[in-house]
């Protein structure tokens, strides 16, 4: 029984496919266009799924798309009904989007499917929806190692839906009850996103990431003006200041008013007022976060928690459940966003429609989340020698040995093996590592190879065995989804100065101060042997070279780009930035024994797309 799920037409959109319930491929259509958050039909990611699944898609059973158009249709409708005549003008740009395509959905998935064929016919095969609040919940509860757990979904919207609590029991999702647009938690963030300059639907990591340089000066203003929260969580937005439900932008001339300033341009400098505007809404979202957790755990009185939805990527906010005991586990879907719709969608048909019973995993069904392409290292050989690059092809042992002795060397690697991640995070097999240790190493990766902005923290990955040497963290984090903070024990020994704003990164806080952000917090991956023996041995070598099981691990990729995911993507990544070696399965490349012509070719930056 092969089951498609798939995600499309608004962001991130991704393919999934479940053969007889297990978990077989997963991948965003943007790891192979090449354009980020590509939200187009994910052609290339269902042909993807399906070589790996060595399928057809004749032999598709189902087709299943993660949420219902018309639903939302009729929440458009309504919406500008209601404020009415504010949003004339987007309701005439969006109308015509709809009558063309989007009300014939149905109609448009069943052609782009029948291309895939090899006789381009037209593709029997049934086409079921569900809503996307359930794609949501089932891609948290069906891989997760519970049999009984809370669903807690937090997202801009769904069809309705903003918020929504699930009974997840067995092969059973039970709604329990939920928050209806416009009032929204993930667009509230989104706001502030975009009023701070960043990119929403991609941004919103940033603005968390700026927060801890900041104050919560603004939290009395936030809830006096903005948003009413109740004690047990639940909240109304004040809509007279934003702009999302008329608008084609998140705010308008009311929330410039209330903060006495226009939204920030995107590349203009980020000043103090920024940092506390961040500080302040993300101190909002934690309140929430935490208040709706303890509401869920009293109301289904379970043990566990499984988090899905956009807002489930906020890592300090689900530190700050796990730091308050609300529940005594946690399960995050590494792909919480809109990606990972594709797969809960799938699984929802297995488990809901068919009625399939669960294999319940000890850790969980994801696989590590290494679910997309790989490539052996003869794939590999092939194509550097068409490009006329120099290598060398080691063995395991020398490998491991060589890498991390360029690791103690502060060399920033390329690090490039098995099956390419599912989600948004590098997990250590298309990542970028470097030595923990080095107080240069963040900037350096910042500004000369990510190109990006110079306060964004790096993630330690850290043998699973050694987390709780090094962090007060005692269950895994196996997918980057959980903040906790640095032992004290690792701390260095200096008086603070009273730095404000990005002075604060002139400090080095920690014995690993290159993944220590300035709260003394860390966006910590635990590193298991099971799912990733390689990404362990390496650590595991380099801890017994500099008695430290920690790591660096950022994204293989530049701004602006998705993450690598061919040989090729990581070659031009490589030669267009100051990444030291490239390691490619076994095979290594070092940037200074790289032909003139090639150098020649990739200018270093001239390849950099700027977001």
């Amino acid at each position: 029984m092969n089951i498609l799920g798939i995600s499309a037409y608004y962001h991130d959109s991704a393919a999934a496919l479940i053969k007889n319930g297990d978990i077989v491929a997963c991948a965003q259509e943007e790891r192979f266009t090449r354009i980020k958050h590509d939200a187009r039909f994910p052609q290339k990611a269902i042909q993807y799924c399906l070589q790996a699944g060595h399928s057809t898609i004749e032999e598709i059973d189902y087709v299943v798309f993660y949420e219902k158009p018309l639903l939302t249709f009729e929440r458009l409708i309504e919406t500008y009904l209601t404020f009415a005549p504010q949003g004339f003008s987007s309701f005439l740009k969006a109308m015509p989007i709809w009558l063309k395509d989007k009300l014939f959905l149905k109609k448009n998935i069943k052609k782009e499917l029948s291309l895939l064929s090899a006789t381009k016919k037209k593709i029997n095969t049934p086409l079921l929806f569900t809503t996307h609040h359930q794609s949501h919940a089932a891609s948290a509860f069906f891989p997760s190692p519970f049999n009984e757990a809370a669903v807690l979904c937090l997202d801009g919207v769904g069809e309705w839906a903003t918020t929504s609590v699930w009974l997840g029991k067995e092969n059973q999702l039970i709604p329990k009850w939920e928050i209806k647009f416009p009032h929204s938690l993930g667009l509230l963030y989104s706001a502030f996103t975009y009023f701070t300059g960043f990119k929403v639907n991609s941004g919103e990591y940033k603005l968390m990431g700026l927060a801890p340089y900041g104050e919560p000066v603004y939290v009395d203003l936030i809830l006096e003006k903005l948003i009413n929260i109740k004690d047990d969580g639940t909240y109304r937005l004040n809509m007279q200041y934003f702009d999302f439900a008329t608008q084609l932008k998140m705010t308008g001339k009311r929330f410039e008013n209330l903060f006495g300033r226009p939204a920030r341009s995107s590349e203009s400098e980020i000043t103090q007022q920024d940092m506390d505007i961040a500080r302040s809404i993300q101190v909002i979202t934690e309140e929430i976060v935490v208040k709706l957790a303890k509401t869920i755990r009293q109301e289904l009185n379970v043990e566990n928690l499984c988090l899905a939805g956009g807002v489930a990527l906020n890592c300090v906010a689900n530190g700050k459940i796990a730091q308050e005991k609300i529940f005594n586990n946690i399960w995050i879907q590494p792909a919480a966003g809109d990606a990972g719709g594709a797969l809960g969608a799938a699984l929802s048909v297995w488990h809901e429609y068919l009625k399939n019973p669960r294999i319940i995993h000890q850790t969980d069904s994801m696989k590590g989340s290494y679910l997309g392409p790989h490539y052996s290292n003869e794939e590999i050989k092939t194509f550097l020698d068409r490009e006329g690059a120099q290598y060398t092809l080691l063995s395991d042992e020398q490998l491991f040995q060589y890498t991390t002795e360029l690791l103690k060397k502060q060399k920033v690697i390329g690090w490039f093996q098995g099956r390419m991640e599912f989600g948004p995070r590098a997990l250590g097999n298309r990542s970028i590592i470097g030595d923990a240790r080095s107080q240069k190493m963040q900037s350096l990766m910042n500004l000369k190879i990510k190109f990006r902005e110079s306060f964004r923290p790096f993630a330690p990955a850290v043998l699973n065995e050694k987390k709780s040497d090094w962090f007060d963290l005692k269950s895994p984090s196996p997918y980057m989804l959980l903040i906790s903070q640095v032992n004290h024990s690792k701390f260095t020994s200096f008086t603070e100065d009273r730095l404000s704003g990005l002075d604060k990164l002139k400090i080095a806080r920690t014995f690993i101060p290159a993944v220590t952000h300035v709260d003394y917090s860390a966006r910590i991956q635990t590193v298991h042997a099971e799912t990733n023996p390689r990404f362990h041995r390496l650590i595991s070598t380099f801890e017994k070279l500099t008695t430290c099981p920690v790591i660096i691990n950022t994204s293989f990729n530049v701004r602006g780009e998705p993450i690598v995911c061919t040989p090729e993507d990581a070659f031009r990544c490589f030669m267009s930035t100051k990444i030291d070696c490239l390691i490619m399965e076994n095979i290594v490349l070092l940037k200074e024994d790289q032909p003139a012509f090639l150098m020649a070719a990739f200018k270093e930056g001239e390849t950099v797309v700027m977001d």
